[in-house]
């Protein structure tokens, strides 16, 4: 048996004529998304293999009509207009024209002469009665239109009906703005998925009109083509038009078509004019762009008409191999992503299909590996494409992106005239608002709310995450001044700690002037100083879920034995707030930590001295969550609700009760325990404390339990 190993799609080329027609676009247009280039390209190779009926012989004997469907998903701006004419006027024009003024009239002369001596035959008639009859009925349909952009199912029919009589030439719908147009389209869409795979159609019985006028039935296929553009944005407007792109696609239009799909535009902006002037006026793109016209026009030459273009079994075996990798991807797809499925299970035959297209531009009899791969390599972008498609921008998702890309503060006037999808009733918005806030959490987005007076702004913030290498610290050897800006690795706190008498922040400075005028925004960094009110040990094991850096002052013990340390805590994200919010944050930090600390952390400019004999250690563990603190959020709204469910406990009960989960409730209640027995409380007082938060527990032990487990391990201790 023969086989053959698929080869990594990372090591497959693309299409060698697509990939140069796709730099000149993008070079002419300033657009570096490739993808919509491609697709666009490839509805053209196979416009040329349907003119010419170029069909696909399979290694079994069956025959396929060599045609291409492709959905072009764009915002304005990418370079429609230019693509769709670079194409028409550059590269398939003289094609065109030799098609449309030799090569279908003398198909048409050379097949109705057929028709006729076939007719005569049948019917007793004269052939030249007959001949003379089919060139009235041909006349009669209109010229041919090499493509066109709306249609009705009866006006295609007519259309087929002339291009059988010549045997030859196919039906190409290009739809500019498909939001637009869709819903209007609907019976011809519907049409185009029955005329995909074999270029046939159904006849509906109708009453007999000018625009459908009933000829003898001539049995034939004639291939399809369709490109279909549109402005993601129409049409994926959470209505009817979306709705009924969605029931195309599960229809069929999914297996059938290959995407493209751009969110937004990225322009590769030229260094200069003289760069621009050299990109979009380059003579060499001219010369290829000629030399390939030129290539193509000999494709219409009438010897090319009905061009069969074979597979053989070892590429035929290849595309199986293909089917076979996408049919087990399609297995990993959950029920109800049934339309992924169906374009995953049938994307090998999207890819035979574009594959002959490629040989038949090529003059190669058939198929080649390097075809297969190509066209493979486009089918998976543009599977990732559909998914994407699959997976449309919903408008609470909008509102959420423009309060992050703002950059300012906007009231509710502002979001309705700024985004159309910002509609409805209070209700409505109200809740949009709810989710976009939702779903921004869950995509490292902050959404603030501020009020001056009784009117709420609102305004958004993208969350850089936190580089554990780039920590920003700024240090001094003086006291207010001369502070560098640094970014230094988690690391090496330890040799910053226990450098001899420097200053350091948590904050760069304007000019390396430590006040808080000249404070820059941006910090990675959460910094405690606790002055006697927990023992080392203690925190140490309170925080040790924590990644974190600790080291004791100068005189980190006073007269009473008292410790005195600092704690540095890198946060998930780097945050940008101002004096205000600052003191908030820290604010709400301290409130919800579970000891005491110096207050004066919540100024931004605030500064701490090393200490070349400090005692460290490191805690390697998650960073510290920085969004249930930010102020004005809805986070932050939800952790003050809760904590005046709870404002009767004090900082380090609230902190054993909203951190106790799964797997932690007796080390949290232990640790609770020995705080309370470090701060000098008897067994008896500290037994009460402990059963009364344990009561306050979901999952509460029981009385013998916490007394057999908790309980008596502190006794122990106090007999120790």
């Amino acid at each position: 048996m023969m086989t053959t190993q698929l080869k990594p799609f990372d090591l497959m080329a693309y299409d060698p004529v697509t990939e140069m027609l796709t730099d000149i676009m993008c070079a002419k247009t300033q657009n570096s998304e490739r993808m919509f280039f491609r697709i666009a390209c490839t509805y053209y190779w196979g416009v040329l293999a349907s003119q010419m009926h170029a069909n696909i012989q399979g290694w079994g004997g069956n025959s396929l009509p060599i045609n291409i469907y492709a959905m072009n998903l764009s915002p304005s701006g990418t370079g429609k207009g230019y693509s769709t004419g670079l194409m028409e006027r550059s590269v398939i024009d003289r094609f065109r024209d030799t098609f449309m003024e030799d090569t279908f009239p003398l198909a048409a002369e050379q097949n109705m002469q057929k028709l006729a001596q076939s007719r005569a035959l049948r019917k007793g008639s004269d052939p030249h009665d007959e001949l003379a009859a089919l060139t009235k009925e041909f006349n009669s349909i209109g010229s041919l239109l090499f493509n066109f952009d709306s249609a009705t199912v009866p006006a295609v029919k007519q259309l087929r009906h002339k291009l059988n009589l010549a045997k030859a030439g196919g039906v190409n719908l290009q739809i500019d703005e498909i939001g637009a147009n869709l819903v209007g389209q609907v019976e011809v869409t519907n049409a185009f998925l029955e005329l995909y795979d074999t270029g046939m159609i159904k006849d509906k019985l109708v009453k007999s009109s000018a625009e459908n006028t009933r000829f003898e039935r001539i049995e034939g296929a004639t291939p399809t083509n369709m490109l279909l553009f549109g402005t993601p944005s129409k049409l994926l407007d959470s209505g009817a038009t979306q709705r009924h792109l969605v029931d195309m696609l599960e229809m069929g239009y999914a297996r059938r078509c290959f995407f493209g799909y751009i969110s937004k535009v990225k322009k590769n902006v030229a260094a200069d004019a003289t760069e621009l002037v050299n990109q979009m006026f380059n003579s060499s793109n001219d010369a290829q762009l000629d030399a390939l016209s030129c290539s193509l026009e000999q494709l219409a030459d009438i010897s090319n008409l009905n061009k069969i273009v074979r597979i053989e079994q070892p590429e035929a075996i290849y595309l199986m191999e293909y089917k076979i990798h996408c049919d087990r991807r399609a297995e990993q797809l959950k029920e109800h992503e049934h339309i992924l499925r169906s374009e995953l299970e049938n994307r090998f035959f999207k890819v035979l299909k574009l594959a002959a297209a490629y040989a038949f531009r090529d003059y190669s009899p058939n198929i080649r590996i390097h075809h297969l791969e190509a066209a493979m390599k486009l089918a998976e972008d543009s599977g990732r494409d559909f998914v994407r498609l699959m997976q449309p921008e919903f408008d609470y998702e909008k509102v959420a992106k423009y309060l992050a890309d703002c950059g300012t503060a906007v009231t509710l006037p502002d979001l309705e005239q700024a985004l159309p999808c910002f509609r409805g009733s209070k209700q409505q918005k109200d809740q949009m608002l709810e989710y976009a806030v939702a779903w921004a959490y869950k995509n490292n987005i902050i959404i603030k709310k501020l009020y001056d007076g009784n009117i709420l702004f609102l305004r958004g913030e993208s969350l850089r995450k936190t580089d554990i290498d780039k920590l920003i610290i700024s240090t001094s050897d003086k006291l207010a001044e001369g502070y560098a800006q640094q970014r230094i690795k988690f690391d090496d706190l330890e040799q910053l700690g226990k450098v001899n008498g420097y200053h350091w922040a948590n904050h760069h400075f304007e000019g390396g002037y430590r006040r808080e005028d000249h404070t820059l925004v941006g910090f990675n960094t959460i910094v405690l100083d606790v002055d006697g009110t927990l023992p080392l040990a203690t925190a140490m094991e309170l925080m040790k879920d924590y990644k974190a850096f600790f080291y004791t002052t100068k005189r980190h013990q006073d007269e009473d034995g008292l410790d005195r340390y600092r704690i540095i805590l890198p946060t998930n994200y780097e945050l940008e707030l101002d004096r205000e919010e600052y003191k908030m944050f820290m604010d709400n930090v301290m409130s919800a930590l579970p000891f005491e600390m110096d207050e004066s952390c919540n100024q931004r400019s605030k500064k701490w001295l090393t200490c070349e004999s400090a005692i460290t250690h490191v805690n390697d563990g998650e960073l510290f969550d920085v969004l249930p603190f930010i102020p004005r959020t809805a986070k932050n709204e939800e952790r003050e609700a809760r904590f005046k469910d709870q404002k009767d406990l004090d900082n380090l009960e609230r902190w054993v009760l909203n951190n106790t989960g799964d797997g932690n409730r007796n080390k949290q209640l232990y640790n609770y325990a020995m705080v309370l027995v470090e701060s000098g409380l008897e067994f008896a007082e500290v037994g009460i404390k402990v059963r009364n938060l344990n009561s306050k527990l979901a999952d509460k032990l029981s009385d013998d339990e916490l007394q057999a487990t908790i309980l008596k391990s502190i006794q122990n201790k106090f007999k120790g």
